[in-house]
């Protein structure tokens, strides 16, 4: 079952703390509450319960915003209900009225809000939060040299937009979080998850048996163990432990198909019994077949009992040849990044590069002046579609090279321009593995481990815009600084991140609120302060000195202060 909850923003003013005081609107966490549009997924949201039957549910605020919680923070889902249980910041991010000292659920329900929240919904909100983004720097695409499509319809129909923007894309690996897999290993698993079954369908029928089905578990392992103890076992070795190996498993299987028919019903077993049962006649399957034929590869590998979904990808890097884990095809717009294709099964990401565009006209009405991909990208079908379509493919033309010194050199920068542009999105694939958890899924299911992974990204372009008000926040101060220490006359500085802003406490007055509450935004604490000798210095968190650009290099010195502060507020269009 699942209660619509009432409509309307919670105003931060109205949230209840018991122990007095109230909350800062300058909060991180109030301003992603009022970016991100939770009225308008509620519906889709409350299609996938009952509307009288159940449990009521947990609203979609929260459990979105306990995702995003989670991802920003890194930690684990324990924490995030501790942290929430703690933070009354966090209570009004998920939507509470008032703070409360107990959890509000249990950490097991992120596993749910994970199911629930599909990869189509989550695209949702993504698209969402990126138009305010994108809105709140002044245009939706980076504006470019525009040019029309070539078109063959009647002069009657309105021309087509023309294009502009540039559409950044790659793919990529987010690997799951499993052992590496050797066959060895694998049907040491299925070995034991085997032996777990056997003695659960054997409580069954035991009273029509004499004796239990004979299993040989500890020789197996100890034959298991004379191996994988050893440094470098030689390829001989491994394929002899590889054959013991199987010959257990197949006892083991049949010794279960003679359970079953004694009656032992596999309806007795758990979920995760059967499931694991179905697991292990692949893996002994596949196993099987590459012994007898002498091979390492078979299509629909299974490299973990634990998370069968999860495919080998070869990438073919230095120190990573081989990945295990879900590949991503994404696309990158001024810093915003879409999730396109996400799929356990490896693919061609080059026939992918024809739905991105199309994603990229139905976001922004409009074909991109330029598309910039690496070298897997541009094959013929893919120069051909972009050709017909007025769109620029980075990359040189293909064919013979230009015997024109002046023209090569000419290809030679626009490719190298193009490259710059385009490791743009190598960038978003360190941030999502280094500073969020892309390079480790945590996830064992597969929805659970797709939604972790469009979760990522959606946190990542909630960081771009939050970063984007809060410059804009500090720029807006410094020149509010300098404009009330130029009418008042005082002799005006600025320092360099090694040097200090000295103030005499006459000249402070307001201006140590302002600086306050300036920095308090900007580092998100309270810097300190530190007097001496009649003196004030600003300071920011950990002793490091507070730096300051000058605000005539933003906008030019050759106006005054106060117009200044005018163009940088025009420069922020919301």
């Amino acid at each position: 079952m699942y209660r619509r909850p009432s409509p309307g923003q919670l105003s931060f003013e109205n949230f209840y703390l018991p122990f007095g005081g109230k909350l800062s609107g300058e909060n991180r966490w109030v301003k992603l509450a009022e970016l991100i549009p939770w009225e308008s997924f509620e519906s889709e949201y409350a299609d996938q319960f009952s509307q009288t039957m159940g449990a009521p549910a947990k609203p979609f605020r929260v459990a979105l915003g306990t995702l995003i919680i989670k991802e920003k923070l890194g930690i684990s889902d324990a924490e995030t209900v501790e942290q929430i249980r703690e933070n009354p910041y966090l209570q009004y991010f998920l939507g509470f009225s008032e703070y409360r000292e107990s959890a509000p659920f249990d950490a097991s329900m992120l596993v749910h809000f994970r199911q629930r929240l599909n990869l189509e919904l989550l695209a949702q909100v993504n698209d969402a939060v990126v138009d305010s983004v994108l809105a709140s720097e002044g245009s939706p695409v980076a504006m470019s040299p525009e040019s029309s499509p070539p078109s063959d319809d009647d002069e009657d129909e309105p021309p087509a937009p023309p294009n502009q923007g540039q559409l950044l894309i790659d793919a990529t690996c987010a690997p799951a979080d499993i052992r590496y897999p050797t066959d060895l290993d694998l049907l040491n698993d299925a070995r034991k998850a085997s032996e777990a079954i056997l003695d659960a369908l054997y409580a069954q029928v035991m009273l029509s048996l004499k004796c239990k089905p004979r299993t040989y578990r500890q020789k197996a392992r100890k034959a298991y163990l004379a191996i994988a103890k050893k440094r470098q076992p030689s390829r001989k070795l491994i394929r002899k432990g590889i054959r013991q190996q199987l010959g257990y498993v197949r006892r083991n299987l049949a010794h279960i198909d003679g359970l079953i028919t004694l009656g032992a019903s596999l309806s007795q077993l758990s979920r995760r019994q059967y499931r694991l049962l179905l697991v292990i006649h692949e893996v002994f399957r596949q196993q099987e077949w590459m012994y007898q034929q002498s091979v390492r590869r078979v299509d629909d590998r299974i490299v973990s009992m634990s998370q069968p979904h999860v495919r080998p990808m070869v990438r073919g890097k230095a120190g990573t040849p081989v990945e295990f884990g879900a590949k991503l095809s994404l696309s990158c717009v001024r810093g915003c990044v879409f999730l396109e294709r996400l799929s356990w099964d490896a693919f061609n990401e080059s026939q992918h590069l024809q739905h991105q565009v199309e994603a990229f006209r139905r976001r922004f009405g409009h074909y991109p002046f330029s598309v910039h991909a690496d070298q897997i990208y541009r094959t013929r079908a893919n120069r051909r579609w972009c050709k017909a379509r007025g769109i620029r493919l980075s990359g040189p033309p293909l064919g013979r090279p230009q015997q024109d010194p002046q023209v090569q050199t000419q290809l030679k920068q626009q490719a190298c321009e193009d490259e710059k542009v385009r490791v743009q999105i190598e960038g978003k694939f360190g941030q999502a593995k280094r500073r969020f958890g892309l390079n480790r899924v945590m996830a064992k299911l597969a929805d659970t481990a797709a939604s972790a992974i469009a979760i990522t990204f959606l946190v990542m372009n909630l960081e771009r815009w939050l970063s984007h008000f809060l410059s804009f926040i500090f720029g807006v101060g410094l020149l509010v600084l300098e404009s009330v220490m130029e009418l008042s006359g005082l002799p005006w500085g600025f320092a360099r991140a090694s040097q200090r802003i000295w103030l005499w406490p006459s000249q402070m007055g307001c201006l140590y609120d302002l600086m306050h509450g300036i920095c308090s935004i900007y580092f998100l604490s309270k810097p300190y302060l530190y007097s001496s000798c009649g003196q004030v210095c600003f300071w920011a968190d950990a002793g490091q000195p507070l730096a300051i650009t000058p605000a005539c290099n933003l906008l030019g010195p050759q106006c005054s202060p106060l117009q200044r502060l005018e163009k940088h507020y025009d420069s922020f269009e919301t």
